[in-house]
């Protein structure tokens, strides 16, 4: 990897590394929020960040000069790579961080953003014939 093909994913490494402070971060540092009676914004938030992770890392990828089935490899692995993270973070949280505990939901809310990125990224870099 050239030192231009890294810096185009420094921003996608900075926002996994935020991630990775806010989620193994102590539990009671913040609140617990119910949005509209059933759905939490918790869920919300969840799907936002790793929407925006995944969107982070395809990014560049959409933008190089490679061909598209390439890019849609890539797209797709992409997503698969945030939403194991997504399902790591949650064991993670359940045996190591203070306060916090495993969700199932957290992880499903995870996938849908990764997907939400996929479907993006797929729409605008990859022509359909």
């Amino acid at each position: 990897m050239n030192r231009k093909t890294f810096i185009s994913f420094t921003p996608g490494i900075a926002w996994f590394i935020i991630v990775m402070v806010l989620l193994f971060a102590p539990g009671n540092e913040f609140p617990s929020t119910k949005w509209f009676g059933d759905i939490q914004l918790d869920k919300v938030v969840h799907a936002g960040v790793f929407g925006l992770m995944g969107l982070l890392f395809m990014l560049p990828i959409g933008i190089a000069d490679i061909e598209t089935s390439k890019k849609l490899a890539y797209f797709i692995r992409i997503a698969i790579a945030v939403s194991v993270w997504g399902l790591a973070s949650e064991f993670i949280q359940k045996y190591w961080a203070v306060g916090r505990n495993f969700d199932l939901i957290d992880c499903l809310a995870d996938s849908i953003g990764a997907a939400i990125a996929f479907l993006y990224c797929k729409k605008k870099y990859i022509k359909s014939s």
